[in-house]
């Protein structure tokens, strides 16, 4: 990666991190550092068992195909039961992405708070608390 291009990537997750403090009201969201390791947790850290990636490409398809690869990747690393991608183009605003899976992780919780259950073990449905 360029100089100007990790710049840009730097100045990118910066917006993210002060966007998400904002709207969740969580000072605690944070910039992860250390890019590129073998055990990448994502981008941005603080918000419970979620990853999110940020990139910032001119060519917003190529980000998608480029990033949500290690979007997942990420989210086994670190354990975590969400994962979300932010992804703009320069001075356009931000949007998010998730696979269907993402996706459908997150609104069982956000709709009704239950757990994903895990293959094999069908018919069995856990409810936060249980």
């Amino acid at each position: 990666m360029t100089g100007s291009a990790k710049a840009k990537g730097d100045r990118g997750e910066l917006e993210v991190q002060s966007m998400l403090r904002d709207l969740m009201d969580m000072p605690g969201i944070r910039r992860e550092l250390g890019a590129g390791r073998q055990d990448d947790v994502g981008d941005i850290h603080g918000l419970p068992e979620t990853v999110i990636q940020v990139a910032r490409y001119e060519d917003v398809a190529r980000a998608i195909r480029t990033k949500m690869p290690d979007l997942e990747r990420q989210r086994l690393n670190a354990g975590a039961r969400f994962a979300a991608m932010f992804v703009r183009r320069s001075r356009s605003p931000w949007i998010v992405v998730q696979s269907p899976e993402q996706f459908a992780e997150t609104l069982k919780w956000a709709l009704v708070g239950i757990a994903s259950v895990p293959s094999g073990d069908q018919g069995r449905v856990t409810v936060h608390g249980d």
